[in-house]
């Protein structure tokens, strides 16, 4: 029987990046939910529609594929109708329409089958906004990771920074914040603890101490 994960929590707590290496640690699949949502949000972009047009975003819908798939090194990338855009969806604005679009109900119907058929043939550790509460209520594991809200823009900061992006950091820990509100009140799965997950806060650890933390919570659990 395939062993899922569900890693939950806001924008910025190193979700991807931990379970990321948490995965490779443990030989399991890593799916990266936000990316769907990032896809979504793209699209809307390219097709100039507004975040938060849920009629003219449903009707996007009917004409796209999204699809997850993972290269050589057992790394996700994301299609939107065969266009790997993994290295696209990763900018400050369209993590915004992500969040917008994220709180539409039809889309998140519309990304649930793909993301548990993932669990259906895998090992695998999941992370998003309602994996322990909605897409995976069954995990095997949950967790909920979370920092506070400046830790957070720092991170995200010093990660665009390095890419090159001429970001400010007052903008992005505004992002952040923003991105909390919307997550946690839209009426549509809010982000929250599942009631049996572990709340992790890294405030105080670095990447390699919460790795390791999630992993011993992990094995525990398993």
């Amino acid at each position: 029987m395939n062993i899922a994960i569900a890693i939950d929590g806001p924008a910025g707590a190193g979700k991807s990046t931990i379970a990321k290496m948490a995965a490779k640690e443990l030989s399991f699949i890593y799916v990266d939910t936000g990316a769907l949502y990032r896809t979504i949000g793209l699209c809307a972009k390219r097709n100039n529609i507004g975040s938060k047009d849920a009629e003219k975003i449903l009707e996007m819908l009917k004409g796209i594929k999204v699809e997850l798939a993972f290269n050589d090194k057992n790394e996700q990338i994301v299609l939107l109708n065969g266009e790997d855009v993994s290295s696209l969806i990763r900018t400050p604005e369209i993590s915004m329409y992500a969040s917008d679009v994220s709180a539409i109900p039809e889309v998140r119907a519309f990304l649930l089958d793909l993301q548990r058929n993932m669990a259906k043939t895998n090992n695998i550790i999941m992370d998003g906004r309602d994996i322990g509460t909605v897409v995976l209520p069954d995990a095997k594991v949950k967790i909920f990771l979370t920092a506070s809200p400046e830790v957070r823009a720092k991170r995200r900061y010093d990660e665009l920074i390095e890419k090159g992006m001429e970001v400010k950091y007052e903008d992005i820990l505004s992002d952040v914040i923003t991105r909390d509100y919307n997550d946690s009140h839209r009426e549509t799965a809010p982000l929250k603890p599942a009631d049996d997950s572990v709340i992790v806060d890294t405030s105080g650890l670095d990447l390699q101490q919460s790795v390791e933390k999630l992993i011993s919570i992990m094995k525990e659990r398993m």
